[in-house]
């Protein structure tokens, strides 16, 4: 039974996680910016981040529902709410969020103070996923066939990919010259779980000839990998579940787990002093697993010939699994495979204004002329098992005080049409602090928002940049 439990947690689990960081991106006062953009315009002499402080951050969203409309306390049992939820959905709506946690970050400026060559490294843990909603299977588990006679299901719907790993990464970056900087980042990935079900398919349908006979036909290609999760899979396992997590995340993070490699790539380039164009892709990598892997099939025909048709007859999610199963049979293998990082693509244009010279200020070419405002433009892409997410952002970045800058960003993308974000960061001495923060205006009651995020963070900071 745990085992079907988890099987169809992954197969019918409605949360998932998403990565577009639209504050951050080219935020250069934050050194965190450089994850986003290896190339990017920083100035820091150095900087270390607060073990575990430095980089918190976390988004979710959900298109075709919310937050409130399953858990809302209106007096509507959850499975008419999960009913309508579905009703109100298709095959291409999806939950998404990703978590990180930085747990060290550092970087410095190699070769002298009039280097123009900075290096940066460090570690984070991440929590990521993406799900799509398998209405289909969805309305078959949920009502069964009875009433929907004739109708073909789509089990190419069921997609989900989710996984906790830790990152080790580090980056170069180089001004070429005074109009174009370029920069690249090496990662090695450790996997500590993962779960991987994207390249599905199959159907489910019933039909009824001029006899009265039904017709029931099944052809099934699902397949689910997974690693690191076999003792929890196994319908035995009797152990402490909080406790072998933690293990399993001390023992797999420090190069533990499955291992990968990672490539980020940035350039920023100046046509203009005060104007600005950049682009980054960000990990470009995959991660091979081979320990403690499992990989569960259903796969396979049946065909079904009655005067009565009762697929999932109790309309529950368990019954129309025992049903499923009985029809097409579920097999483990014990195969290696490998899984592909998301890409991500950032790009923005920004035209900055207000020109404040700084007299006093002792620093490297052109960085004598800051400009006090930015307004600008960024788009973002990302891959996913079907077609690729996109967001439009807009922004305006202002130099309030000296150690004190903000952005204010407007993005369009498939959750929100007024998605509007702020994010601060102020200096203090060599103490800096940072705040960003998205979809502003649905905080009035967040059930109801389609995607939030946040991020805070300490660091030290000697140096800064202005750009």
């Amino acid at each position: 039974m745990r085992k079907t439990i988890i099987l169809l947690s992954c197969f019918f689990s409605f949360f998932g996680f998403s990565q577009n960081k639209e504050i951050l991106y080219n935020f250069t006062p934050q050194p965190q910016s450089l994850l986003t953009n290896p190339g990017a315009d920083v100035k820091y002499k150095w900087f270390f981040g607060v073990p575990l402080l430095s980089g918190i951050s976390a988004n979710v969203g959900s298109t075709g529902f919310d937050a409130y409309s399953l858990f809302a306390d209106n007096g509507v049992d959850f499975t008419t709410k999960v009913k309508n939820a579905v009703a109100a959905t298709n095959s291409h709506d999806y939950v998404t969020a990703n978590q990180q946690l930085e747990v060290f970050t550092a970087g410095f400026r190699v070769g002298g103070e009039e280097s123009k060559s900075y290096v940066s490294f460090g570690m984070y843990q991440e929590l990521d996923s993406f799900i799509y909603v398998p209405t289909d299977p969805a309305i078959l588990a949920l009502y069964g066939n009875k009433d929907y006679i004739g109708k073909s299901f789509d089990l190419g719907d069921l997609s989900v990919k989710a996984e906790l790993l830790s990152v080790f990464h580090a980056g170069f970056n180089k001004q070429i010259n005074e109009k174009l900087i370029l920069g690249v980042r090496g990662k090695i990935y450790s996997s500590i779980y993962n779960a991987k079900s994207t390249h599905n398919s199959g159907y489910f349908v019933t039909v009824q000839d001029d006899k009265l006979i039904y017709n029931q036909s099944i052809y099934s290609n699902l397949e689910l990998n997974t690693s690191g999760l076999s003792k929890y899979l196994d319908e035995n396992y009797e152990g402490d579940a909080g406790s072998d997590i933690r293990y399993d995340i001390s023992k797999r993070a420090f190069f533990g787990g499955n291992l990968g490699l990672g490539l980020d790539l940035g350039v920023t380039y100046y046509p203009k002093r005060n104007i600005q164009l950049t682009a980054s892709l960000v990990d470009i990598g995959y991660i091979s697993h081979s320990k403690d892997v499992e990989t569960y099939t259903l796969k396979g025909q049946y065909n079904y010939k009655g005067v009565i048709t009762d697929f999932n007859s109790a309309g529950t999610v368990g019954d129309a699994y025992q049903d499923f199963k009985e029809a097409i049979p579920l097999d483990t293998l014990y195969n290696k495979y490998k899984t592909q990082r998301p890409l991500k693509f950032y790009s923005s244009f920004q035209y900055s204004f207000e020109e404040d010279r700084q007299e006093e200020c002792s620093c490297t070419v052109d960085e004598d002329a800051w400009y006090r405002s930015a307004v600008g433009a960024q788009l973002f892409l990302m891959t996913t098992p079907r077609e690729p997410l996109a967001a439009l952002t807009g922004y305006y970045r202002r130099r309030i005080l000296k150690g004190l800058q903000m952005k204010a960003t407007y993005t369009v993308d498939s959750y929100s049409a007024k998605n509007i974000g702020l994010g601060l960061t102020a200096k203090i001495g060599v103490v800096n602090f940072y705040v960003l923060a998205d979809n502003l205006l649905e905080y009035k009651d967040i059930s109801k928002a389609n995607a939030l995020t946040f991020q805070i963070g300490f660091n030290i900071i000697s140096g800064g940049s202005s750009k």
